[in-house]
């Protein structure tokens, strides 16, 4: 089969492709031929060398799609449609950039659909963050508003989607006006330009801030987006687009407005119920919801992606196309 192989931390062109063996599922193990598969930003971070627990060479890729082609477990049948995501994934053991992946069943999640496979290719991981968030993160209700920093990302268009399914005001930021129509076409309530003082902009709509808000940018912007949010509001980070993880020297009683919580959402195939998953895809195929992909590349253009993908360019979902066998 061929695979994309990052032998270390190195800029776009460390991704090679590669021939490598089909891999042989053990029981308890999916073999997935790879229909597509989404780009994240923690293959980003891998590449960069900033992930944790990464040992090389390595195929990246946290997510997959495409189709079961041997379960040894009885897990799943063969031809199944099927999503793969998360639990170590192209970190510690090879993931998603391949015409083959075998993963252990629990990443596993299997649908319907016919939808067109570059659509299906991005959904796994950007549903499963809003979605995780948005839940378990957030706890969001109908008629609460909601911030998402970083809208034009994959994770943010998506939970701004699944929030409007849910009845949320929502506002979302962009750093780029020209990606300000892609936001209201998703069906944004507020789009705001993000100057670093999004807090004023936010109190300028709602004066006592919003419910809930969604942190995808990173620390840099955690300060700005905790003063955006009313007393006993949730801020839920999930998201670091700006590639800076940590709070230097965090002193919680300083850092934190009075009464404003803050949690955290990185969670794992199972946070996506399958029947969630379905119903957001039987709804995309009604046209009652949409899919944020930006564009999608062929297999042999992975560097190409990469490149776009660090330039920040996207507004939602790369997905590379797979040429399987």
């Amino acid at each position: 089969m061929e695979a994309i192989v990052l032998d270390a931390p190195g800029p776009p062109e460390a991704l090679r492709l590669r021939q490598l063996p089909i891999p042989v599922p053990r029981p308890g193990q999916v073999l997935i031929r790879v229909k597509a598969f989404g780009l994240n930003r923690s293959e980003l971070h891998t590449r960069l060398g900033l992930a944790d627990g990464v040992t090389f060479p390595r195929v990246p890729g946290i997510e997959a799609t495409g189709v079961v082609a041997a379960a040894p477990g009885g897990e799943f049948a063969v031809g199944q449609q099927v999503f793969a995501m998360m639990g170590g994934m192209g970190r510690t053991f090879d993931g998603g950039y391949a015409q083959f992946t075998c993963v252990p069943a629990a990443q596993v999640i299997a649908f319907r659909s016919d939808l067109d496979w570059a659509t299906l290719g991005a959904v796994p991981e950007m549903l499963q963050t809003a979605y995780g968030a948005l839940t378990d993160g957030l706890d969001a209700r109908p008629g609460q508003s909601l911030l998402v920093r970083g809208g034009t990302s994959s994770v943010g268009m998506a939970a701004a989607i699944l929030a409007k399914r849910r009845g949320l005001t929502v506002l979302s930021t962009t750093r780029n006006p020209a990606k300000a129509d892609a936001l209201r076409a998703i069906g944004v309530d507020h789009v705001l330009i993000d100057d670093g003082d999004v807090a004023a902009q936010v109190r300028a709509i709602l004066p006592e801030g919003v419910d809930n808000a969604l942190e995808l940018v990173g620390t840099p912007t955690l300060p700005d987006t905790l003063r955006s949010t009313r007393k006993f509001g949730v801020v839920c980070m999930a998201g670091m687009l700006s590639n800076v993880w940590t709070v230097p020297d965090f002193y919680p009683i300083g850092y934190l407005p009075r009464g404003v919580r803050l949690t955290g959402y990185g969670g794992d195939a199972d946070d996506l119920p399958p029947a969630v998953l379905q119903d957001f895809l039987d709804a995309v195929a009604a046209g009652e919801a949409v899919v944020p992909l930006d564009r999608t590349y062929r297999f042999d253009q992975i560097v190409q992606a990469h490149t776009d993908m660090e330039a920040g360019v996207a507004v939602g979902k790369f997905v590379v196309l797979v040429e399987t066998l």
